[in-house]
């Protein structure tokens, strides 16, 4: 048998330190995942916070966005609207379309005139003797309330 080089002690001592070495190897490699493994549930726990936190106001602003849109649309629509008004209105002020429209809807006729009414037809041309009849012998303000009657059914 060949001498050892080394006495037990030493070698037991340098087995001793190399299975320490690979103990702490491993227990670093273990640490240091566990520390990813944290670091990545903090970071994904504030991922989800953010996004439970910012999801309703992003909601809310979509939503008023939509509204501001349609808000829009109606205030486009009224400002048309407005507008035939004022051009209807403007129309009612001129004398000549006001009185036109009293010799047409109303029967008027002007000093000096002479008024005539077709019996045997009606005033849409239908042939109707029977409404031309009985709107002729009917007071005019009959005539005027059933027009507006009429016009208020239409909208």
């Amino acid at each position: 048998m060949a001498p050892d080089r080394f006495p037990t002690a030493v070698r037991l001592r340098a087995l001793g330190q190399q299975a320490q070495a690979r103990v702490y190897r491993t227990a670093g490699r273990t640490t240091r995942r566990g520390r990813l493994t944290g670091r990545a549930a903090v970071l994904a726990l504030t991922v989800c916070a953010l996004v439970v936190a910012l999801a309703y106001p992003t909601r809310q602003y979509i939503a008023q966005r939509s509204q501001i849109a349609q808000q829009r649309g109606q205030a486009q629509q009224a400002r048309q609207k407005v507008e035939q008004l004022r051009e209807e209105k403007a129309r009612w002020a001129d004398p000549l379309y006001v009185r036109a429209r009293a010799r047409e809807q109303l029967h008027y006729v002007m000093p000096g005139e002479t008024g005539y009414v077709m019996t045997g037809t009606s005033a849409d041309g239908s042939g109707s003797a029977d409404a031309a009849g009985s709107a002729a012998n009917r007071p005019w303000y009959d005539n005027l309330w059933d027009g507006v009657n009429a016009a208020d059914a239409r909208h």
